[in-house]
């Protein structure tokens, strides 16, 4: 992707939100100096433009298949936060990171509508990390939690479906910045399955206030 070629590029309405939050956050974080916002535009517009090379051309009358971006990548904005909005630094750290195992559970955007699911797995518009990194906290949290798990069932609300808006989000707004880096690091460094434990000891840390409110 050339430089001028991004440059051509605009971003969507949902994206824009999410640019002016991201650069609120880094500031509020003295994280980000001015010019951030463009350099957070650069980075997302790029990440489209090397993802797009990879993804499948799929029919579809499922809106999540229509759509060509998955959302805002909470993911690359992390990462774009982390490296203190050096732009050129976090495309270098996201091309190097897309090549590991990892970067399918810890950055969504990167297997939307891609070449390398199978046709059928991409045309169910379910992401891996719904039916992977969600199902074995299901199965994890009915062994170790079953008080949890059982409080979930009687809501009629599944665990899954909170712990893919942690994943998706890359748990802003439920966890304190330096716990949000830990989370990141922890799944690079010790493997995706620690996305399953974290989201467990969540799980345990919320059990009190989870039982509490069943009962109410």
């Amino acid at each position: 992707a050339m430089d001028a070629d991004v440059k051509k590029e605009s971003l969507s309405s949902v994206h824009q939100l999410g640019v002016e939050m991201t650069v609120r956050y880094g500031k509020y974080l003295n994280l980000l100096k001015d010019h951030a916002e463009n350099e957070l535009c650069f980075v997302l517009i790029s990440c489209e433009k090397f993802l797009k090379q990879q993804r499948r051309t799929v029919v579809s009358s499922l809106c999540c298949l229509q759509e060509r971006c998955a959302g805002y990548d909470w993911f690359a904005s992390s990462v774009f936060l982390m490296m203190s909005g050096d732009g050129e630094k976090t495309l270098t750290f996201l091309q190097r990171f897309s090549r590991l195992l990892v970067s399918a559970f810890l950055w969504l955007p990167r297997l939307h509508l891609s070449m390398h699911l199978p046709a059928t797995t991409v045309e169910s518009g379910i992401h891996p990390v719904y039916f992977c990194s969600a199902h074995h906290i299901e199965m994890l949290l009915k062994a170790e939690l079953p008080l949890v798990s059982s409080a979930f069932h009687m809501s009629g609300f599944t665990p899954s479906q909170i712990c893919l808006q942690w994943i998706t989000q890359c748990f802003w707004n439920y966890m304190d910045w330096s716990e949000i880096c830990h989370y990141i690091a922890i799944c690079i460094f010790l493997g995706p399955d620690y996305q399953i434990y974290i989201c467990i000891s969540v799980f345990r840390h919320l059990q009190q206030d989870i039982l509490k409110h069943t009962e109410a």
